[in-house]
């Protein structure tokens, strides 16, 4: 089945070629033929226009069926961006280079400001693709309206290659299969494993520590990538990857990736690819609906993907044989000493399935909490009155001990600290759904522009549908004023808290509805730990601009600019995921050291 939709988008651009390139030019030509006309050198231009005519005719025909099922459904259609050229080229272009080089997402916030609205249609060759940051919108789209979206074929077309059968590339019963399977091991008794925690927590600690007393910064982007991974293998599968024993990147050393210095060792050419088809996926997407053009003869994720396979297959291969062996002899393990593994082999024999649903659970796994502890150690070291109160927190609750979960509950302000993170820096802050076979009505949108018609949105069929986490959680419309502020008293005070428990959908990190992310409580358990930890080691933490590649810098424009880019130190990214570009390298002290 992989390899099936795996070769559907080169059979989709070609049929699309064919229909929009060669079909036209094909009817003309038999025109010519029956009434035996000779065009002469008129031969080539009559082609041509053939070509346009139809292309034309094609998008007007559309257009009058959107704007009918628009008027029967009662509701307006999605304002369009319009550029200069044909099919918003201009547009697509200007974005996609912008993007890569203005602050995150800012590119988009500017057109929804020149718009003035929250939902736009940028029609992009004359496709119809979504943006929003309307909340009300994502929310539709999320849970009121879940049944009216799904992943869709476009997303299925991108990821085949690197997520395959796995869950995030799966609807409907497929997905709802895979969901059941992974839910068990996301129970409290399981979350809760806290020796786990602290068999990876302390030996992150103590690399840091190692490198603190000799004033050494570290990329700690890069170690919490570590961190996650090593905790996540042994909870899925039993066995440790033992990433935090390996080599780790010095300053402008090494290779260089988008998420900082790159080790040339076998963990650092797994990060490598894991990255890359990232952001070869993500490149996908700016491209548009035409990206199979530019890979017709070469998958360009095809060669990290075989590097993830190889690190991952032989895991597969060997839970397998034992679970034969163990058949055989009638000693397989039960429900609760199985790991995540062994429970997907006890679902099937696929290994192909089998590497999949891995492989998606561990992308959640290392890249959500790694992001999240990476930005919160960037917000210690850029406002350290705010470590230290966390400190303190830490201190009152927990001592100098381990733990507990009870412990855990009772950090209110380490609560507020994660929170606030999450607000201004979602793991994944942009995501994308696509409206079923059947055109839909989004509900009027949120008031973040007053001036903006109340009346419900039409949605064409078998649309993108693209929202924006990052930009809907910064919104000053639902926030407030001081909304690009890091301030985590807004998750303390009850009039300010009140905003959000009047409408928790306007603070989704970790999505919503149905689909709502199963590890979240997870993720939760892991960081406060690892930060309980940390905080009981260190007090100072330190940004280290002199090991940051130059490349990473915030750029000095920057500083004139709004919101959080006039004060960032760094520069955020973001691929599937969101990303410091060239790492987090900050220098600690040790406690005990002063």
């Amino acid at each position: 089945m992989a390899l099936v939709d795996h070769a559907n988008f080169r059979y989709r651009i070609l049929k699309d070629i064919v229909q929009s390139l060669v079909v036209p030019p094909a009817l003309v030509s038999l025109c010519h033929r029956a009434l035996n006309v000779k065009f002469g050198w008129w031969s080539i231009p009559t082609h041509l226009l053939a070509i346009a005519l139809v292309a034309l005719f094609r998008v007007q025909y559309s257009d009058f069926i959107q704007a009918r099922e628009a008027r029967q459904l009662g509701a307006r259609p999605i304002r369009r961006v319009v550029g200069k050229w044909p099919g918003n080229i201009d547009v697509m272009l200007k974005l996609k280079k912008t993007l890569a080089s203005q602050y995150i997402y800012e590119p988009y916030l500017e057109l929804f400001e020149e718009y003035q609205c929250t939902t736009l249609n940028t029609r992009f060759l004359w496709v119809d693709n979504i943006i929003t940051m309307d909340q009300e919108h994502s929310k539709y789209a999320l849970a009121t309206g879940f049944d009216q979206f799904w992943r869709g074929t476009a997303q299925r077309e991108r990821l085949e290659s690197f997520l395959g059968d796995g869950i995030f590339n799966r609807d409907d019963e497929k997905w709802k299969y895979h969901r059941s399977l992974a839910r068990p091991f996301f129970t409290r008794n399981r979350i809760s494993d806290f020796a786990l925690f602290e068999k990876y927590a302390s030996h992150t600690i103590d690399v840091l520590s190692g490198m603190a007393s000799h004033d050494q910064p570290c990329d700690v982007q890069d170690l919490f990538a570590r961190f996650t991974i090593d905790a996540a293998s042994d909870f899925l599968f039993g066995e440790n990857l033992d990433t935090l024993s390996k080599r780790l990147p010095a300053p402008s050393s090494g290779s260089q990736s988008d998420r900082g210095s790159a080790t040339d060792d076998s963990w650092g050419t797994f990060a490598q690819a894991f990255e890359a088809a990232q952001r070869i996926i993500t490149m996908r997407a700016r491209t548009g609906s035409i990206w199979p053009v530019f890979e017709l003869f070469e998958d360009k994720t095809a060669p990290h993907v075989e590097i993830i396979k190889r690190w991952l297959d032989p895991l597969v291969k060997k839970t397998l044989e034992h679970k034969a062996a163990a058949q055989k002899v009638g000693r397989w393990s039960t429900m609760e000493d199985k790991t995540f593994l062994e429970h997907l082999a006890d679902s099937t024999e696929d290994a192909g399935m089998i590497r999949d649903q891995l492989l998606n659970i561990l992308l959640a796994a290392r890249d959500t909490t790694a992001c999240l502890l990476t930005y919160v150690t960037y917000f210690m070291a850029l406002y350290p009155n705010i470590a230290a109160k966390m400190r303190r927190e830490v201190l009152d609750v927990c001592g100098n001990n381990v733990p507990t979960y009870e412990d855990i509950r009772k950090l209110k302000y380490v609560k507020a600290v994660i929170d606030e993170t999450l607000r201004l820096y979602p793991p994944v802050p942009l995501n994308q759904r696509q409206s079923r076979p059947q055109p839909c009505t989004l509900p009027p949108p949120d008031r973040t522009y007053p001036t903006e018609s109340q009346q419900p949105l039409y949605l064409p069929k078998s649309t993108t549908f693209w929202y924006s986490t990052l930009l809907t959680q910064r919104n000053k419309a639902l926030w407030g004023p001081d909304a690009d502020e890091f301030d985590p008293e807004r998750w303390i005070d009850p009039q300010r808290l009140a905003r959000f428990t009047s409408n928790p959908m306007m603070f989704t990190p970790f999505s919503a509805g149905p689909r709502i992310c199963i590890g979240q409580n997870y993720a939760y358990n892991e960081a406060s730990f690892f930060l309980v930890r940390l905080l009981q080691r260190f007090d100072t933490f330190t940004l280290a601009p002199d090991a940051q590649p130059p490349s990473s810098l915030p750029p000095a424009e920057w500083k004139l600019g709004r919101g959080r880019q006039a004060v960032e130190a760094i520069r955020p990214e973001a691929t599937m995921t969101l990303f410091i570009k060239g790492g987090l390298w900050v220098r600690m002290k040790n406690v005990h050291s002063q």
